[in-house]
């Protein structure tokens, strides 16, 4: 890390590195992001140095002091190992996180929107950036899906742990009998992925603009500012609403077009390489990764790893790390 922050600080002396503005703050960003983790290494190391320094003494009297240090330092440490298992391609990027209610109306987009809930708050809480790029609101209730933004160091790769579908089991508000609901709402995760890794070409997309109905009730104008375009070759679709301008909107559908259009072409490599090696293994939709169980009892449980937590609401209010973690460190077999 501190070879490549060398390399970065340099390159970030270049006479002209203000010409291209959108550049030279992603790479300011990169050096800021990478000077930071840096710098946690060194002050762990130095206050594991100097703890050690504490213990050669054998002094009994510091028995006390050695211990509470310990306990202090452990934490850290499983923070740092955590970091060294996100060493993907995209990892240490930003996230383009997208939730789409299932199929059961109402009941299923107020499902979505307890989801989108709980991630803002999860965002919030590890001091991310977010912002709501794309939102399709209920008839009803609740929301039919949401495209959020996410800007911090390894929002990508904590965020691709939650991937896949999700279960909620409750007894429905909406429901006067008061019976017990199944609602599932899709998770998708993608990187923000620079412009020169997906190259489009204009004639291959199709931009349709329509009334912006999104997110802001009455902030959002209504007129034709949202934007969806089409990737005609390959189907794939990316929408924006929630920008006052079409420029705007255009930009961010074009930001979750090659997001998707990039992950298209991973899962096809990872696809291929995994038929070489005979260990491919098809993914249904319907296989959900975790459970929200808020009738008869309180548990949510991650099917992947068996992690699972009594405090549904906390869950619900954004304390999601736990099961980040433990996905994270059982893609190496590691059991944290």
């Amino acid at each position: 890390m501190e070879r490549d922050l060398v390399g970065l600080e340099q390159q970030s002396q270049a006479p002209d590195l203000w010409d291209d503005p959108q550049n030279a703050k992603k790479l300011m960003k990169r050096i800021s992001d990478l000077r930071n983790e840096v710098e946690a290494w060194r002050a762990l190391e130095k206050r594991v140095a100097y703890a050690l320094e504490l213990a050669e003494l054998g002094d009994d009297s510091l028995q006390t002091e050695l211990q509470a240090e310990a306990d202090a330092i452990e934490p850290l440490v499983d923070q740092r190992e955590l970091r060294t298992l996100l060493s993907g391609e995209y990892d240490s990027g930003d996230a383009l996180l997208s939730i789409n209610a299932g199929a059961g109306g109402t009941e299923a987009q107020d499902w979505a929107m307890m989801l989108q809930r709980m991630y803002l708050r999860w965002i919030e809480q590890q001091g991310y950036k977010s912002q709501i790029l794309d939102l399709s609101e209920g008839e009803e209730a609740g929301i039919k899906s949401v495209t959020i933004g996410v800007e911090g160091a390894y929002a990508y790769g904590y965020l691709r742990a939650e991937k896949g579908v999700h279960r909620l089991v409750r007894i429905s508000p909406y429901d006067a009998s008061k019976r017990r609901h199944t609602s599932f709402a899709q998770v998708e995760v993608l990187p923000q992925v620079e412009d020169a890794e997906i190259d489009l070409d204009e004639k291959d997309l199709k931009i349709d603009t329509f009334l912006s109905s999104g997110a802001g009730g009455q902030s959002v104008q209504k007129n034709q500012t949202a934007i969806r375009i089409t990737h005609v070759p390959s189907g794939v679709v990316a929408s924006s609403q929630n920008e006052r301008s079409q420029t705007q909107n255009r930009d961010n559908a074009l930001k979750v077009l090659k997001a998707r259009l990039l992950q298209i072409e991973r899962e096809k490599a990872s696809k291929e390489m995994a038929e070489l090696r005979g260990d491919y293994q098809k993914t249904e939709w319907g296989s959900q990764i975790r459970s929200y169980v808020l009738h008869p009892y309180q548990m949510v449980k991650d099917h992947r790893t068996d992690h699972e937590a009594g405090n549904a609401s906390g869950v619900l209010d954004g304390d999601i790390t736990g099961f980040i973690e433990a996905y994270l460190r059982s893609q190496v077999g590691s059991k944290g």
